[in-house]
């Protein structure tokens, strides 16, 4: 893409990039930004400040993520996310960036357009479940200033029509590709990401255990990372987990199977995740909801991993069934999906994520989309000569 760019990427104030285990949006940044880089454009990375992700410029109101205090009470939790959106203001106000692109959910887009002219053109991603704001997406305009990509063509096809004709596509998301070969199977199937009533993961452990099958349950409970943050917030009668629904979840409908073949190791990222994750013989979403996006699918199928799920929202964008992995429509269905996971090629789904899924892949899309954004926007905002700034400079 000509000329290069200066790129505004709001990251949000809730994880690291890259963040140290849960965290799909910001491992979706963390992807993206080298591969921008590598093509000439300038990327100044809004985030929190114990982020490594190299980038021509770092801004950051906490030092921290901010994640745990998102179930917060609302008196306590909802001006963090304004707080970091000032910062974001701040710096748009040096007048050198061309565009922004957003991943904060609903504020980002709420704070810029409210900015009007004095910011450039915004394209948000839309990684979460469109359902969850029916409010603002059914009412929200971008007044030709703001635009909006899906994680998936499923997820805009649900959208309100208000908000899906001001998105201009879909970009499937992309993580690093491993740099090992594909490995053997291991003993153990994988279930990764949060635990929560739409992810289902408590037919995956019930039929694992019914089964006699090995199963490792890998990620967070309400932000809790393991065992002993869980079992610490249960103790504590002020503590506000324990009121949470996904708290209630785990102990009631996930718990139970937990034992012989079924384990819960908690959040886990690095080379800990990396092992789990090339030695699984497949990983498991029996979801409950639409998924819109399937960053983890996407990192199963780079691991050279088959997938076994529900065949619900991104999933059969995804997952090519009885070649990368296993579609079922009914739970009955899935839990028998389960005995043949070793049938599929290991091959095929490094093959597959390569071709479809890479960062590379990923980076051209949105450069189409920057190209569009820019095109289409009211040609109200003027680019103005970079400002030489005391903030720190990186890469």
């Amino acid at each position: 893409m000509s000329p290069a760019l200066t790129v505004l990427m709001n990251a949000g104030p809730w994880l690291p990039v890259p963040p140290p285990d849960y965290g799909g949006i910001e491992n979706v940044v963390a992807t993206l930004v080298p591969e921008l880089r590598a093509r000439g454009h300038r990327v100044v990375l809004v985030t929190v400040g114990e982020s490594a992700l190299e980038a021509d410029e770092h801004i950051s109101v906490f030092p921290t993520g901010q994640f745990g205090c998102i179930t917060g009470p609302y008196n306590q939790m909802m001006g963090i996310a304004h707080a970091h959106m000032r910062a974001v203001l701040e710096r748009l106000a040096e007048g050198d960036v061309d565009l922004v692109h957003d991943h904060l959910e609903v504020v980002g887009p709420a704070v810029l357009a409210a900015a009007g002219d004095s910011v450039p053109p915004v394209l948000q991603t839309l990684h979460w479940d469109l359902a969850k704001h029916p409010d603002f997406y059914a009412g929200f305009d971008g007044a030709g200033r703001v635009f909006f990509a899906g994680v998936s063509a499923s997820q805009l096809a649900r959208a309100h029509p208000t908000l899906r004709r001001q998105a201009l596509g879909a970009v499937p998301l992309a993580t690093p590709l491993p740099g090992h070969p594909v490995q053997p199977p291991g003993p153990h199937l994988l279930a990764l990401g949060r635990l929560t009533p739409v992810k289902g993961y408590d037919v995956a452990a019930r039929a694992a255990r019914e089964l006699g099958l090995e199963l490792v349950l890998a990620g967070p409970v309400a932000g809790l990372a393991n065992r002993a943050e869980l079992d610490a917030a249960l103790a504590d009668p002020e503590h506000p987990a324990r009121g949470l629904a996904d708290v209630r979840y785990f102990t009631a409908e996930v718990e139970p199977h937990l034992g012989g073949p079924v384990r819960w190791v908690g959040s886990v990222g690095g080379e800990a995740k990396a092992e789990l994750l090339r030695t699984a013989r497949a990983v498991l979403f029996p979801l409950r909801w639409d998924e819109p996006g399937g960053t983890a699918v996407v990192e199963a199928l780079s691991a050279g991993v088959p997938v076994v799920a529900m065949r619900r929202g991104v999933l059969p964008e995804l997952v090519d069934h009885g070649l990368t992995g296993w579609l079922a429509e009914t739970e009955a269905e899935f839990v028998g999906y389960l005995d043949r996971v070793d049938e599929l090629d290991r091959d095929a789904c490094r093959e597959v994520a390569v071709r479809r899924f890479s960062p590379a892949a990923m980076a051209a899309r949105y450069e189409t989309l920057y190209r569009r954004v820019l095109a289409v926007a009211e040609p109200r905002h003027v680019r103005a000569p970079r400002v030489q700034s005391l903030r720190t400079v990186m890469g």
